[in-house]
């Protein structure tokens, strides 16, 4: 008899870091093939460390997105979230290290001490290769590696899904043997008032400038699921948006309630086609003073 060929399964934790806007919530979005982190052109949209999963038949990729790192801190809010990419490095089994292929090379970026610390097997994203010439990605490949010690670099345009082929396969050559941690059809491990509190903030940083989108934290107040007298499946949802000053709420609001609405319009659309239901929006827009500086609103955000 023919022996079976015994498949080796492999599992682990691919932690992606970089500085903020260098496309790697785009990256993780694409690799997963779902839509975990929010994106826009702006830099530090992401401000949690976010989970995406990925299940093959013969492995599971634990993708983590965190935010960029900020080089200079000028709040608590930053400095946590500097922590969440610092802790990266101590739990990856691989690490991706995204850098934007049109930033500035620079000595003393602090993403070098960071990548200096981490023990697992590194990979260099050059990201969004389409904007500049061959002379330019090796250029910047070779700088990175005479710096870093990395096991593979791959040129991608993570927008446009150029190069995202080879990402996958390079991964799996280093990811270790294992049991998977979680089951084949979950794709997060988030709950959804977390991805729902994502978009209305996506929102806010589309709509809004200026300081507004930096000054605005999001959180779901209630979260229901129900039905309408006719039967039809619901979810209704309070949300807060907190501002720190009188005057960021009233740009918030807009005249006569404009700004808001449009908000909420646009929110409930993107909620809708994210849980697959009708859902009842509710925006409320309250001043907390200096929360980005306040531990104890931090925590309550889950920044701490």
């Amino acid at each position: 008899m023919d022996k079976v060929e015994q498949v080796i399964f492999r599992s682990g934790f691919v932690n992606i870091i970089g500085r903020p806007n260098a496309g790697k919530s785009t990256l993780m979005n694409a690799l997963v093939g779902e839509r975990m982190s929010i994106i826009t052109h702006k830099p530090q949209t992401t401000r949690h460390r976010i989970i995406g999963i990925l299940t093959g038949s013969d492995f599971q990729m634990v993708f983590s997105d965190t935010p960029g790192y900020v080089k200079t801190p000028s709040y608590r809010m930053h400095n946590a979230m500097n922590r969440f990419v610092e802790g990266t490095v101590e739990d990856a089994d691989v690490m991706l290290f995204v850098f934007d292929l049109t930033e500035e090379l620079e000595d003393d970026n602090p993403v070098i001490e960071v990548l200096k610390k981490a023990t697992s097997p590194m990979l260099l994203i050059l990201n969004k290769m389409d904007l500049v010439n061959p002379q330019r990605l090796d250029d910047v490949g070779n700088w990175w590696r005479k710096r870093i010690s990395f096991s593979e670099a791959i040129a991608v345009s993570a927008q446009k899904g150029t190069g995202i082929s080879e990402v996958l396969p390079a991964i799996l050559r280093y990811l270790p043997e294992g049991a998977p941690f979680y089951p084949a059809d979950q794709l997060t491990d988030r709950p959804e008032r977390f991805f729902v509190s994502e978009i209305i903030r996506e929102k806010i940083f589309i709509l809004y400038s200026d300081e507004i989108p930096y000054s605005c934290e999001v959180q779901i107040e209630s979260y229901h699921e129900t039905q309408t007298n006719d039967g039809t499946p619901i979810a209704r949802i309070h949300a807060s948006i907190f501002v720190m000053r009188e005057t960021q709420k009233a740009i918030i609001l807009g005249k006569n309630g404009v700004s808001i609405k449009k908000l909420g319009t646009q929110a409930r659309m993107d909620i809708e086609r994210f849980v697959q239901t009708k859902v009842f929006l509710e925006l409320t827009v309250k001043v907390k003073d200096n929360w980005r500086d306040d531990d104890k609103a931090l925590n309550r955000m889950g920044y701490l």
